[in-house]
């Protein structure tokens, strides 16, 4: 399985970037799909992410600027970033939940991550 993340970038303050990320491999199921940041010094940290079925969780300090979509049926999970600040400056990385056959537990999976720089 591998994660292919795309969309990072530099930014000013109040500018939008979009994240993407596809999922490619071996696939029985992806229970959950999204994002999550480390700035410099600083933990990895979730910033959202959506299951299968649609339910979403999202970081407080993003709420209301980031979006995070998927498409099931293409293995792909979105991050538009609107209004971002300098603190969203991070290293993105996409995760996901899949299960690679119906016998299997299902695994954590990582990509390398995008860098998103944001300038004031």
């Amino acid at each position: 399985v591998q994660l292919q993340a795309s969309g990072g970038g530099l930014v000013q303050a109040g500018g939008s970037l979009r994240l993407s990320c596809s999922a490619s491999g071996t696939i029985f199921s992806i229970e959950f799909m999204g994002w999550y940041r480390q700035a410099p010094g600083k933990e990895r940290e979730l910033v959202a992410t959506q299951s299968s079925g649609g339910s979403t969780n999202i970081a407080d300090s993003v709420k209301g600027r980031f979006t995070i979509s998927r498409d099931n049926a293409k293995k792909t999970v979105s991050l538009q970033m609107n209004s971002l600040k300098p603190e969203d400056t991070a290293v993105y990385y996409c995760n996901a939940v899949i299960r690679t056959s119906v016998v299997n537990s299902a695994g954590i999976y990582w990509g390398k991550g995008t860098q998103v720089t944001v300038s004031s």
